[in-house]
């Protein structure tokens, strides 16, 4: 019988290793696996790479993550930290101990949809022309350029919905969907926290990421105010 469903936060996360790659869903707070986050901070593993959007609500949630240098590589849309004072990131940044990508927003969300439908590349008229696009393949489209990038796959994906079945079938609430429906087909195993287990299976009409797609759920407490 299927059964996706895991006891415990550290079950959920129990393989990642050193070395791996973690997309991890939110946008300002909405869908921000913030158990999942805590619990990628206390698994110990490093030389990590973290596709996320804002590094400044990881290092909220995570922050043993920068301040034990544990992330050698971060693909991110943001990347300032709060207040006057440089983040550890920043810090690592800066010092060459931690190499960030940094692409526009519309880009991170396209790289890893072509990730999940096995598009290794495309061009966009994003960034040509700018320091983002510095060093990156140019062609010309109808006379507009466009800079080359690289679709983005990960080992795991985290991401918070709002309720699931034993299948692994995710309804979300509202805005909590943004990144997770495209980062669960560009993972290898992706992970849920929702804040409901439905004991019968959801419905077509309230199922926003097909089980398929995913391959642990947890339930986790509504954290609250999301630090960032």
């Amino acid at each position: 019988m299927i059964d996706k469903r895991v006891d415990s936060i550290e079950a959920a996360l129990i393989d990642v290793r050193d070395g791996a790659s973690v997309m991890i869903s939110g946008f300002g707070g909405a869908g921000t696996p913030a158990n999942l986050m805590r619990g990628l901070d206390a698994c110990g593993a490093k030389d990590l790479t973290v596709i996320v959007n804002s590094l400044r609500f990881l290092e909220g949630q995570a922050p043993g993550l920068f301040a034990e240098k544990r992330v050698k590589k971060a693909v991110c849309t943001a990347a300032r930290g709060r207040g006057k004072t440089p983040s550890d990131y920043e810090l690592q940044w800066q010092a060459g101990e931690l190499d960030i990508d940094m692409c526009p927003q519309g880009t991170f969300a396209e790289r890893i949809r072509a990730g999940g439908a096995g598009i290794p590349a495309f061009y966009t008229p994003t960034a040509a022309g700018v320091e983002l696009g510095k060093g990156k393949e140019l062609r010309l489209f109808d006379g507009r350029p466009c800079v080359l990038e690289t679709s983005l796959r990960a080992d795991f994906a985290i991401m918070r919905g709002a309720e699931a079945d034993r299948f692994g079938n995710v309804r979300f609430r509202g805005s909590q969907a943004n990144f997770g429906m495209a980062m669960a087909p560009a993972a290898d195993v992706a992970i849920v926290e929702v804040q409901a287990f439905s004991e019968t299976p959801l419905g077509p009409d309230d199922i926003d990421l097909p089980g398929v797609y995913v391959q642990r759920i947890v339930l986790a407490p509504d954290t609250g105010e999301i630090r960032g």
